[in-house]
């Protein structure tokens, strides 16, 4: 099977309330992720019937990549900053393509 790199789906719920300084905090993720090695495709969405629910779509080289990326310091920033922000721990998933 040819390799496809590394998907991860990442989602991220909001405390009520909490929906504008999260969104910010998550958007400031986007472009310092753009520019390191291995980056594909990092994408933020928003659910449109609830506010509160945010996901990351991301397309990774490899394991490696991302893995360099969890320990990137804009994420540690992040993610020190998620208990204040969010309702329940993120529910991050890596996928390999199959078909």
């Amino acid at each position: 099977m040819a390799d496809h790199g590394v998907r991860v789906v990442a989602r991220i719920v909001a405390r009520p309330g909490k929906e504008d300084e999260l969104r910010e905090l998550l958007r400031g993720l986007i472009e310092p992720t753009r520019k390191e090695p291995g980056c594909v495709t990092y994408e933020l969405l928003q659910n449109k019937t609830d506010p509160t629910d945010f996901t990351f779509v991301e397309e990774w080289r490899s394991d490696a990549d991302l893995d360099a990326h969890l320990q990137s310091p804009h994420l540690q920033h992040a993610r020190s900053r998620l208990p204040e922000l969010t309702a329940v721990d993120p529910d991050i998933r890596r996928y390999t393509v199959v078909g």
